[in-house]
């Protein structure tokens, strides 16, 4: 993915010069799209994953269209790396908290080995991650008439259940819980808290999902829209909600699916 896509006319206005985010799991699919997107936008961008080569790339993708972005690598799982990363930010107006992973299986077959690793990931590393970042953000000393702003990639299934990914489900449920929370605590600092929530989505973690015509009539036989999503979708959604147009929009999900998670029937016209 590059920077060469052009916002479209209806985000156009939005700019967010003068600000920095950073973007956990930015090193491909939705992390990415959502760095590019705020980059395209004007913010300087920070691009945190674990693997170097993928976030050179990214970085090197933004600076040549004229972007400001910078890798910071580390595992978000190591809490150690992670806070000295974030604490080298020269000071941070935007989190986006993306990193995440799932383990689809059968709920009798989840191993205390893959519900660990997925409960570590998703929530006790995403909750540190966010925890880290308001401390960021507060060291500036007039937050609350700058604002800032965190949003919290949570997913469709953090809103309805499916088999093979209770421990998924789970996480994105605790997710959009903390979204909440956090919300209401940190209204008074005049930080907005706020989540996403991706349908099927075009990414390298999920193509496998859909890679034979057979499974992918019957995806898109459940997306009312008629399309899978692109992580640009994403993109435009989190440059937005992160913006000056959406300083009222505080504690709520925006699920960005096609309809997917509406009545399945309703997809299949029945």
């Amino acid at each position: 993915m590059t920077l060469t896509a052009q916002l479209p006319e209806a985000l156009r206005g939005v700019r967010l010069d003068g600000r920095n985010a950073l973007v956990a799991g930015a090193g491909r699919g939705i992390g990415l799209a959502a760095a590019i997107g705020l980059a395209q936008a004007g913010a300087e961008v920070y691009l945190a994953s674990r693997t170097p080569a993928e976030l050179e790339r990214a970085a090197d993708s933004i600076r040549s269209a004229g972007g400001r972005a910078h890798p910071l690598v580390f595992d978000v799982t190591d809490t150690g790396a992670m806070q000295a990363a974030v604490a080298r930010i020269p000071n941070l107006d935007i989190l986006i908290n993306n990193a995440g992973g799932n383990l689809p299986e059968p709920f009798l077959d989840v191993t205390e080995e893959h519900l660990d690793r997925i409960l570590d990931l998703n929530v006790r590393a995403a909750f540190l991650v966010a925890q880290a970042a308001v401390r960021k953000m507060l060291e500036w000393s007039d937050r609350r008439s700058r604002g800032g702003a965190v949003i919290n990639i949570t997913s469709q299934m953090g809103h309805v259940g499916a088999p093979l990914r209770t421990v998924y489900c789970m996480t994105k449920h605790a997710l959009e819980g903390l979204t909440k929370s956090l919300a209401v605590e940190l209204a008074p600092q005049n930080i907005r808290v706020n989540s996403i929530a991706p349908g099927a989505v075009q990414t390298p973690i999920n193509r496998a999902a859909w890679d034979t015509p057979a499974a992918l009539k019957a995806l898109l036989e459940l997306i009312p829209y008629g399309r899978i999503g692109q992580p640009e979708d994403i993109g435009r959604a989190v440059a937005w909600l992160v913006s000056d147009d959406a300083d009222y929009v505080h504690g709520q999900t925006i699920v960005v699916d096609g309809g997917m998670t509406l009545y399945p029937e309703f997809a299949r016209g029945g």
